[in-house]
């Protein structure tokens, strides 16, 4: 008969969830890289800025929008190829290239759009734009809001089948 001494001592449970080990630290970024990271971070902010300010004249705004998609595909080239570099390097990732990756991808996107905007509705700003400057008053500025409005719809209507 087995006394309750003579078992064997079963191991302790290790624990489902192991916690992570802990990474060597990495080394910082080159600061060449980290200058290219914050330069690709003011040229995105300036791509976004450029977005903004693109109001008034219709001719003027394609060129204000073609000018902030340059800057932006610039800045975010300049973001990945810094963070790939460091990858390589074996060094830390340069302070504020992630966001200048998200904010000129998100200006490449919105100045993309904006361009395909005016591409498709050219005409009809052009008209507006015309109308604009013509109107001294208040009734015809709003003539010429209705007017676009009504062709941008029916437009729209077409391409929409």
């Amino acid at each position: 008969m087995a006394r309750f001494t003579d078992r064997q001592q079963t191991p302790p449970r290790q624990p489902m969830f192991a916690p992570p080990r802990a990474r060597p630290p990495r080394a910082p970024a080159d600061p060449v890289l980290q200058q290219r990271s914050w330069a690709a971070l003011l040229l995105a902010f300036i791509s976004l800025f450029g977005m903004m300010m693109m109001t008034g004249n219709v001719r003027r705004g394609v060129v204000v929008v073609a000018v902030a998609l340059a800057i932006a595909a610039i800045a975010l080239w300049l973001s990945i190829s810094a963070m790939s570099r460091a990858r390589r390097g074996g060094s830390g990732r340069p302070r504020g290239a992630v966001l200048a990756t998200i904010l000129g991808a998100v200006a490449c996107a919105f100045s993309g759009l904006v361009l395909i905007g005016f591409a498709m509705f050219w005409p009809q700003l052009t008209q507006y734009s015309a109308c604009m400057a013509g109107a001294n008053t208040v009734s015809a500025q709003q003539a010429c809001q209705q007017q676009l409005n009504n062709s941008v719809g029916s437009e729209v209507g077409i391409l929409g089948g």
